[in-house]
């Protein structure tokens, strides 16, 4: 691609003419082959609580929530998660036994810049490593750049945070550095990976995720029979 040049013989980025600012997420419900995405609610509460009381606490590690002791104190939190304004939170419910098993969330929202963050990844043993933990991803990422129009979908999370890491990059998010000493939480420092998908690489990423996600991609155990990675060669 040409660089554009200003009056000053300087190099600038793309002129983008009919940029408008982006619509805030909102209530919204796509459903998949396997799953659905919805807005979260306090009718998700108990059987949250129910997949997580049964989930291994090691999930909470690189969370700044704790595992629920009790249910008073898990209603409480997922309280100020449905009421919060700034981080929007969507459950991801098992289309088949219609039973919630996780969340996550879309934040640190710049409407103007058309940039935006999915965070507070939280599934339960029931739905990591599953086609429907990977068909989430896609609906929220379909949500973001087919209907709301961002430009740029972000995913950050701690440097030492391997699986997530290792799932950025498999949904075909950019790795773009780290930030050290970005945060602290849970009383201990926090280098946090960057990483980013543009709404012009979304296509490839979206037809390669639906792919993978065909039924006629699993044999009858289940077992997937091509990698999500080679349907993008």
């Amino acid at each position: 691609m040409n660089q554009r040049i200003n009056e000053y013989n300087q190099p600038v980025g793309e002129e983008l003419t009919n940029w408008e600012k982006r619509k805030l997420p909102t209530d919204m419900c796509y459903v998949g082959k396997y799953t659905i995405v919805k807005r979260l609610s306090v009718t998700h509460t108990k059987e949250l609580y129910n997949a997580y009381k049964n989930s291994s606490p090691s999930n909470w590690t690189y969370l700044s929530d704790e595992p629920p002791q009790n249910y008073e104190a898990f209603e409480q939190t997922l309280l100020k998660k449905i009421e919060s304004s700034i981080n929007i939170f969507y459950v991801v419910i098992n289309k088949e036994t219609d039973k919630p098993l996780g969340i996550f969330s879309l934040m640190r929202i710049n409407q103007e810049n058309g940039v935006i963050e999915v965070g507070n990844v939280n599934f339960s043993d029931g739905l990591k490593r599953t086609r429907m933990s990977t068909e989430a991803h896609q609906l929220l990422a379909m949500y973001v750049f087919d209907e709301l129009k961002y430009r740029r979908y972000e995913w950050k999370c701690d440097s030492l945070n391997a699986p997530s890491i290792q799932t950025a990059k498999r949904l075909g998010f950019t790795y773009e550095g780290t930030f050290r000493n970005a945060v602290i939480y849970k009383n201990r420092s926090r280098n946090t990976s960057w990483f980013s998908m543009l709404i012009e690489e979304w296509p490839i990423h979206n037809q390669a995720l639906t792919k993978w996600l065909a039924e006629e991609n699993f044999d009858d155990k289940g077992v997937q029979l091509q990698r999500l990675e080679e349907f993008k060669q």
